[in-house]
């Protein structure tokens, strides 16, 4: 079908045949208009198709999306477009479509970035009844969907004259794509720009009303503990209306037991000294020092901190701000939790416009991954003793002042004493010589950070650890001394499938470059001659033994009856699947199962094609667990590059996982009952049960061709086996399958791509204004 536009320029239009796949059930007749449907649950949705029924094949570009959909009963809530690039339905690759409502339906623009394989079409997240008379696509030209934002916005924000001013200014500052940029994401967040639909999630989860911060003003009243927190701000020729914002921000809480300690780095802005005076003037709990000579940010701050009378500080730089809301959650999480010492928050960036976007949805306290990235940062509050007791902040560590500061408080805490608020409490100026903008902006900052992670190192008495600093974080690499290497036995169990592990047995013996170890092959009643030839092809090697296991298959009992007959101070299951890369990758991972408090060690494993097969596990993804970015290209980074730093999870796979052989032994190996899946899992948070933190490494990488010799769960025997594990795990483990302290709440249970959730499983902002629920809460 093809469209004559206004222009005289002729395009495409694509007319698509809504498909339903899931919780939807058709309900034509009976009075109803044709293609009328109720949606059952709160997950339905639909695949698009052409109208001759074809998959869709369609060119990256801008498209004009044209729904004619009407309610019958309930409502269309949070109606979604997914879209297939080529590697499947995420939520990473998704549009709201609530904010294209209008009378006649939804109607909006669509920057499709890549060629589109498929496109899903999610009516709404609760159960309703609707009639769709169509849906189609208009291909558009660039200058036909620029006028189109143009006019959208003109129409939301009633001020076509600040509009073109700020394009403008805009144009002149990115140019004509960084102007595009911008108005696409003024008008619908940008699918490359963070996670998906942030604003929208912003405004429907994080954004308060006037009764909500007169309610907070309330309650902060009546809690039991109204603890002082002192705000330390260093300042240098902050530019004056991201200084005036900055302080609106600390003047706009709720929470009114406040002070800001301001100590100005003797700017040479004239307008600085005058802001921080009138500001001070205003509001008594402003106390500004004016440093004489400049010391830079290090002892700037520390002179801020000689303001300071609050039982805890927090840190605030001069160009970002905090939501109206942040003193009153760190607050109520004091009186919560009257052991804590370090409080910190999820965070975000904002930009000159006040668009807030690429939020960071951080894990639980997490003490690898903090070796790693400065997780803690903002919207990072100390308990003003610890720091004094460690000295403040010290001089030659600018750019990673604070960094160092929390590396030396935390090594005076327990885990317990460190808590996280799973809501964004602080927004980073996103502008230019911002490392909220980018890294590289500050380079100094990487190395004075590697800096105060080496000095850690040598406080705590670690030795034979190597720092390297990366643009996406730090990498701690732990190194053995030869005489010092530990056995460790290699359990792979295999049934035939000669090819594989003539592969994974060879890849190991050839590639790994750590030489203590021994390859015990589990065979469970292969049958093949090729592959008995193979095991007498083995026989004598000094590092390969075949064990007999004479029953059906069991992979928790086949490695249990394995572990018990060897003599490794380390247990390593292997997959027969698995293949190496690498030669390092057995000594990264015993460099870290060597480690006291660290349980279950995982690696990072690829499909055949380079894509992510194992990232760490997730749990509660799709009902039990997941595996995390599964089929994410090579070297992707993740969610603030948490794809390519060593942190602490719930959970690694067992098709390639080390640990000592006395916790395997202590927890009582595998479950048995758990024949095939989740069997890893579920040994996983009985190590974490025992106390000890299991860790996921991306610098062991190894080829993982799954399930190639097991197959899929595709017989009804199978399928049932699957159902039983599953309900073994629901449970044995309950809540804790959606509470993964490794994985924050805010983000979705239904893809492996820390996208958001639909609705976030946190307590809402209305219940712990009401003091209904707790400010951490899940």
């Amino acid at each position: 079908m093809l469209f004559q536009g206004k222009s005289g320029v002729t395009s495409r239009s694509f007319a698509l045949q809504p498909c339903a796949v899931h919780q939807l059930a058709a309900l034509d007749g009976e009075g109803r208009p044709p293609s009328t449907w109720e949606a059952t649950g709160d997950d339905p949705y639909f695949h698009l198709l052409h109208r001759a029924g074809k998959p869709l094949d369609l060119p990256g570009g801008w498209y004009l999306l044209r729904v004619d959909i009407e309610e019958r009963s309930g409502n269309l809530d949070a109606p979604r477009l997914y879209v297939d690039y080529g590697a499947g339905f995420s939520e990473a690759f998704t549009f709201a479509l609530a904010p294209m409502r209008t009378s006649h339906g939804i109607v909006g623009l669509l920057r499709l970035d890549h060629a589109v394989r498929g496109m899903r079409f999610d009516p709404s997240v609760m159960p309703c009844e609707f009639s769709i008379k169509g849906i189609s696509l208009q291909k558009q030209s660039k200058v036909a969907a620029a006028w189109w934002i143009y006019r959208t916005l003109v129409q939301r924000e009633q001020s076509s004259v600040e509009l073109l001013r700020q394009g403008w200014a805009e144009y002149r500052r990115a140019g004509a794509k960084g102007l595009g940029d911008w108005l696409y994401t003024r008008y619908t967040p940008s699918l490359s720009r963070g996670a998906s639909n942030y604003p929208d999630w912003v405004e429907q989860y994080d954004t308060l009303r006037e009764s909500d911060r007169e309610a907070m003003r309330q309650q902060s009243k009546a809690l039991a503990r109204r603890p002082v927190i002192s705000v330390v701000m260093p300042v240098y020729n902050s530019p004056e209306v991201w200084l005036q914002r900055c302080l609106d921000s600390v003047l706009q809480q709720a929470y009114p037991y406040w002070e800001l300690c301001v100590a100005d780095d003797a700017s040479t802005a004239p307008h600085v000294k005058r802001v921080l005076s009138n500001y001070a003037a205003r509001d008594a709990r402003i106390k500004v020092a004016f440093r004489k000579a400049n010391g830079h940010i290090s002892e700037a701050s520390n002179t801020a901190l000689t303001l300071a009378t609050g039982e805890w500080i927090a840190l605030l730089d001069h160009d970002d701000e905090l939501p109206a809301h942040a003193l009153f959650m760190v607050a109520k999480a004091i009186n919560e939790c009257p052991d804590a010492r370090i409080i910190y928050s999820d965070e975000d960036k904002i930009d000159e416009y006040g668009q807030r976007f690429d939020p960071y949805f951080k894990p639980e306290w997490n003490p690898d991954l903090f070796l790693g990235q400065n997780m803690i940062s903002h919207f990072g509050a100390y308990h003003t003793v610890l720091v004094r007791d460690v000295g403040g902040f010290r001089k030659g560590y600018e750019g990673s002042q604070d960094y160092d500061l929390a590396l030396r408080c935390i090594e005076r805490l327990r885990s317990e004493q460190i808590l996280h608020i799973p809501r964004v409490l602080y927004h980073w100026r996103a502008i230019e010589g911002s490392t909220a903008l980018a890294k590289g902006e500050k380079n100094y900052a990487a190395i004075a950070g590697g800096r105060a992670l080496e000095d850690h190192f040598a406080r705590t008495g670690a030795t034979d650890v190597v720092v390297h600093a990366a643009d996406h974080g730090y990498r701690v690499q732990r190194l053995i001394a030869p005489k010092r290497h530990p056995k460790v036995s290699l359990i792979v169990p295999t049934r035939d499938r000669v090819d594989l592990l003539r592969m994974c047995v060879s890849s190991i013996l050839e590639k790994t470059e750590y030489d203590n170890y021994e390859i015990v092959v589990v065979d469970n009643q292969s049958i093949e001659p090729a592959t008995h030839a193979y095991f007498d092809s083995l026989k004598g090697h000094p590092k390969v033994r075949i064990l007999g296991y004479d029953a059906p298959f069991n992979y928790s009992e086949m490695n249990n009856v394995a572990v018990a007959s060897t003599d490794g101070d380390i247990v390593g299951l292997i997959n027969n699947d698995i293949e190496v890369i690498h030669g390092d990758w057995l000594s990264e991972m015993v460099s870290h199962a060597v480690r006291p408090e660290i349980g279950a060690v995982g690696a990072m494993l690829y499909y055949p094609n380079d894509t992510i097969q194992h990232a760490g596990v997730m749990l509660g993804i799709g009902g039990v667990a997941n595996h995390a970015y599964v089929g994410k290209p090579k070297g992707y980074g993740g969610q603030m590059s948490r794809a390519l730093l060593v942190q602490n999870l719930s959970a690694v796979t067992a098709a390639c996982l080390l640990i000592r052989r006395k916790t395997f032994d202590a927890v009582g190996g595998l479950d048995p009952r758990l024949q095939v899946a989740f069997n890893d899992v579920d040994f996983c948070l009985r190590v974490r049960e025992k106390g000890f933190r299991n860790l996921w490494t991306p610098y062991a990488e190894l080829y993982h061709h799954e399930s190639a010799s097991r197959g899929y769960e595709d017989t009804p025997a199978k399928h049932e086996r699957f159902v039983g594990e599953v309900v073994l795990m629901t449970e044995r483990w309950g809540e804790q399958l959606s509470n993964d302290p490794a994985y924050n709440p805010n983000l979705t249970l239904k893809t492996t791509d820390f996208a958001l959730a639909a609705v976030p499983r946190v307590a809402r902002l209305i219940d712990i204004v009401a003091g209904n629920a707790s400010v951490r809460a899940i």
